[in-house]
């Protein structure tokens, strides 16, 4: 949210900003809160990364959370300097995160391994390279949004052939999840005016940050602890100090 204050990264040049005031605490950094926000994404995905790479997961799993590690940094830059340079560092990695969401979700089904990733790779390609000519405003948000919508019935689809308690619950809380934090982000962009005139700002963007970290990591962890049963891993899910969720599993020696 502009306030006309200088800033070490010059004048806004970003096509969209958020409820915050910028550069309120540092002439480095515009929009403070969204920017800090960002680093819970980021550990919760080194944890992820870390339990996939110690039990060997498949290399998915890896890519995977090394994408949301990306998209968190990138997040932060934009927010941090709020350049359309950076929201292009923002964005074209949001979409490539879905697109490995849906090779991850549909690729077990899929007879014709090489037509999917190279399909998507392209597809990946050529929307990064458009994007950064035609600069999608309100479009890109409605084709992030079909995306995401894609991953939902297969999604559901796992969860209703899923016996296991605990990995139902994790399904819940994605669920749960993404619908606050798209109410966070839906009050923050539409009620705007309302909401700086309050004492105190809620940071709905902030909160969009903190629980879409969490999302991925409910994310993640149910389709690892899917992928392990698919490969007959015997997969549990145990919790780290009683808090984080995480799967376990125990591969046959042949593997």
């Amino acid at each position: 949210m502009a306030d006309g204050m200088s800033s070490f990264w010059g004048p806004v040049t970003s096509t969209s900003e958020f409820c915050e005031k910028n550069y309120a605490y540092s002439l480095y950094i515009a929009e403070f809160y969204n920017t800090i926000s960002n680093i819970f994404t980021i550990l919760l995905a080194f944890i992820g990364l870390v339990n996939a790479a110690r039990q060997r997961f498949e290399k998915r799993f890896t890519v995977l959370h090394v994408s949301n590690m990306i998209l968190a940094i990138g997040s932060m830059l934009y927010h941090a300097t709020l350049q359309r340079v950076q929201q292009q560092g923002d964005e074209t990695p949001m979409v490539w995160e879905m697109l490995l969401y849906m090779y991850i979700l549909y690729s077990p089904d899929w007879h014709y391994h090489s037509t999917m990733p190279t399909f998507l790779l392209l597809y990946g390609a050529i929307f990064a390279v458009v994007h950064s000519v035609l600069r999608f405003g309100i479009g890109f948000k409605v084709h992030y949004i079909i995306l995401c919508l894609l991953r939902l019935p297969r999604m559901y689809k796992y969860y209703i052939h899923t016996r296991d308690a605990s990995a139902e619950r994790l399904a819940k809380l994605y669920v749960a999840t993404l619908s606050l934090g798209s109410l966070c982000w839906f009050f923050d962009c539409v009620f705007c005016k309302q909401i700086s005139s309050w004492p105190i700002n809620p940071q709905g963007h902030a909160l969009w940050h903190l629980l879409m970290g969490l999302n991925c990591y409910f994310a993640n962890t149910f389709l690892m602890f899917c992928r392990a049963q698919q490969r007959r891993w015997a997969p549990k899910i145990v919790y780290r100090m009683k808090i984080l969720p995480y799967v376990k599993i125990e591969k046959p020696k042949t593997q």
